[in-house]
C-alpha cells in the first residue's frame, strides 16, 4: 500500500536535499566564473579548468591519488573476496560472529585513531629493521587496503549467502575441480557484489585524508593532502574546477554500482521466479 507525502514531509525533503546539494552546486557554478571572486559572477568561461591543466603539482598529486586507488582497491578486492568465501566456509556460528566483529572495527573505529595507531606501527617496524624513511606510497597502500577490507567483505558475503549451495558440488560432480567450480561457477555469481566492493573501495581511497595524512611521506602527496595544504593561504579557483571534476567522477561511480547492484538483485530474483515455478 502507497502512502502520499504530505506538503509538511516534502517540504522536509526539499529543505534536506538543499542543505546537503547547495554548497555542491554553488562550487560547480563559481568553477565556470570568469574571474578570481567568489561572490560576483563575472561570467561564463573554462578558464580555471584550463589553469588546472597547467598546475604540474595538482596533476602530480592526482595522478598519485589515481595510482594509489586503483591499486588499493584492487588489492583489497581480491583480498577482501578470499575472505569473504572463507568466512562464509564457517560452521561455527560464534566463530564467524567472531571473526564479523573483528572485520567491522576498521569501519566503526574513527579515521584519526586508525592513522595514528598505523603510523606509529610503521614507524616502529622501520624501526626494527633499521631504516629510516619509514613512510612513504608503500605504508599508505597498506592503509588504504586496510580501510576498503571490510566494504569489499560486506559486498561479497551477502551474495554469496544468496548463492545456492549445491551448484559448486554440482560443478564437482560433473568433473570440476574446486578451483574450476570456483571460477567457473561461485565467481560469476557473485561478481556483482565484487564490482560493487571494488568501486567502493576506489571511491573511499580516492577522497581519504585522514588516514592518509598520517602514513603520507615527503615524497607522495595526494590530491586531498595537497588541497588541505592550500587551505593555509587562499584556495584558488581552480581548485573549484578540481573538486566539481572529482564529484562528477565519484557520482558516476555511484551510478555505475547502483546499476550493478540492482542488475544482480533482477538476475537472482529471476532465477527465483524460475526455480519457484518449477
Amino acid at each position: 500500500m502507497k502512502t502520499k507525502m504530505t506538503p509538511l514531509s516534502k517540504l522536509y525533503v526539499a529543505l534536506i536535499m538543499i542543505f546537503l546539494y547547495a554548497p555542491i552546486v554553488v562550487m560547480i557554478v563559481f568553477s565556470f566564473n570568469s574571474t578570481a571572486s567568489t561572490s560576483v559572477i563575472g561570467g561564463f568561461s573554462l578558464r580555471w579548468y584550463k589553469s588546472l591543466l597547467h598546475d604540474e603539482g595538482t596533476m602530480q598529486a592526482l595522478a598519485n591519488t589515481l595510482i594509489l586507488a586503483v591499486s588499493s582497491s584492487l588489492f583489497a578486492t581480491v583480498m577482501g573476496t578470499a575472505a569473504a568465501v572463507g568466512i562464509n566456509t564457517f560452521r561455527n556460528k560464534r566463530v564467524k560472529q567472531l571473526t564479523m566483529g573483528v572485520t567491522n572495527i576498521p569501519m566503526m573505529n574513527p579515521e584519526i585513531v586508525t592513522g595514528i595507531s598505523m603510523m606509529l606501527l610503521f614507524v616502529f617496524c622501520a624501526n626494527l629493521i633499521g631504516k629510516s624513511d619509514a613512510l612513504g606510497f608503500g605504508t599508505m597502500l597498506i592503509a588504504h587496503i586496510t580501510f576498503n577490507l571490510p566494504y569489499v567483505i560486506l559486498s561479497v558475503l551477502p551474495k554469496l549467502r544468496q548463492l545456492d549451495k549445491y551448484l559448486p558440488e554440482a560443478a564437482m560432480d560433473l568433473g570440476c575441480t574446486p578451483v574450476q567450480a570456483f571460477f567457473k561457477v561461485i565467481l560469476p555469481s557473485i561478481s556483482t557484489g565484487i564490482f560493487s566492493g571494488l568501486m567502493m573501495s576506489f571511491t573511499l581511497s580516492l577522497d581519504d585524508f585522514v588516514i592518509s595524512y598520517f602514513t603520507q611521506g615527503p615524497s607522495f602527496e595526494t590530491l586531498p593532502i595537497r588541497i588541505f595544504s592550500m587551505t593555509k593561504k587562499r584556495v584558488t579557483p581552480d581548485m573549484y574546477a578540481l573538486s566539481t571534476l572529482i564529484f562528477i567522477a565519484i557520482l558516476v561511480l555511484l551510478v555505475l554500482i547502483n546499476v550493478a547492484q540492482a542488475k544482480g538483485d533482477k538476475k537472482m530474483n529471476n532465477k527465483l521466479n524460475k526455480g519457484g515455478k518449477k
